[in-house]
């Protein structure tokens, strides 16, 4: 069988990072996803889903996502059912995320003012900007200026 889910969207709110029992992290987040065509007024709908993930993918969009981000998701739906305080069975079908990316670039997440002073000085923060030398700008910028002679090539 197969239960494969691939969105693009907008997180509606900050995720919330929780910890179960056992210690293992776990993520919630709501994704707006537009949809590609549009309805009667002329306007685009959107769609929202519930979405989880877990462990190091959990910690990292509640590390580096915030309401607004834009990331994309590949997972698979789950429904799950629990009972609510008047007694009714409530079904909810979410969005099991296996793989978030980030979308944005790191100017765009910097300039919105998450965390910003507090992760500056992380080296582990894949939008670090601390300690970068020359030759990494250089090898992370493929439209950078090429500076060798003609008679410098081999051919």
């Amino acid at each position: 069988m197969l239960n494969r889910v691939i969105l693009t969207g907008r997180l509606t709110k900050d995720p919330v990072l929780q910890y179960t029992p056992n210690g293992i992290a776990v993520t919630s987040f709501n994704l707006a996803v537009k949809r590609n065509f549009p309805n009667q007024q002329g306007e685009n709908d959107t769609d929202f889903f519930n979405c989880i993930c877990w462990r190091n993918t959990a910690e990292n969009v509640a590390n580096f996502m915030k309401k607004g981000s834009l990331v994309g998701v590949d997972g698979r739906l789950q429904s799950r059912n629990y009972q609510n305080e008047q007694g009714q069975r409530i079904f909810v079908v979410e969005v099991n995320a296996e793989t978030v990316q980030f979308l944005e670039n790191k100017n765009h997440q910097r300039g919105s003012n998450h965390d910003s002073k507090k992760r500056s000085g992380d080296p582990f923060d894949p939008y670090n900007s601390v300690g970068n030398s020359n030759h990494s700008e250089n090898r992370s910028n493929p439209f950078r200026e090429y500076d060798e002679q003609d008679d410098d090539l081999p051919f």
